[in-house]
């Protein structure tokens, strides 16, 4: 007597693990949950920046004078609109912290020194250049100069922390824009 698999045997446990397979990849969603990644390292980014801008306003006083309505961390603005932004000012070198980056704030005036070493970037590079189906992805630096006030956007792009999900960050901000994330001194004003 042979000892062995036959051919429908193996057949049917080929089938039993791709069924298995196919539930896996839909229950895990590997493509959201890249997205959610990019999206807490989104929620970080922008606290961060926070918690250094406010350092900068208590040390120096007040926010420099500005002149433009959008500071943006891409190196170009084609192809893009922004909620909220008629005019963008865009840098070559956006993650210096010397006021050459796309936030021109001088960092490095703080008397306790400069609070992060690069200004961070949105982390999803590929679709920062244009509008895609779920938004621009690129971060937001808006400011009001003779009140020292500001806000930080970035567009979330997975559907947990987009407006509606389950960790709805957009519309519960308390912001101006139900479908942008806005943290600073002034998310309604500005």
């Amino acid at each position: 007597m042979k000892k062995g698999f036959t051919l429908i045997e193996l057949l049917v446990v080929i089938a039993i693990l791709a069924v298995l397979m196919s539930v896996i990849v839909v229950t895990l969603n590997p493509a959201e949950m890249l997205k959610k990644t990019r999206d807490t390292k989104r929620i970080s980014d922008l606290d961060a920046l926070r918690t250094a801008i406010n350092l900068y306003v208590t040390d120096q006083g007040s926010l420099p004078t500005l002149n433009a309505n959008c500071y943006i961390s891409n190196s170009t603005s084609s192809g893009l609109t922004i909620t909220g932004c008629s005019s963008y000012n865009v840098t070559s070198t956006p993650q210096l912290v010397n006021g050459g980056g796309w936030i021109p704030i001088d960092f490095t005036k703080i008397s306790s020194g400069a609070p992060l070493s690069a200004l961070p970037l949105d982390p999803n590079t590929t679709l920062a250049a244009a509008a895609t189906p779920s938004g621009w992805h690129v971060y937001v630096f808006k400011a009001n100069s003779s009140s020292s006030t500001y806000k930080l956007m970035a567009n979330m792009e997975s559907n947990y922390y987009s407006n509606g999900g389950l960790g709805d960050v957009e519309s519960k901000d308390g912001g101006n824009y139900a479908d942008v994330y806005e943290v600073g001194s002034d998310v309604t004003g500005l």
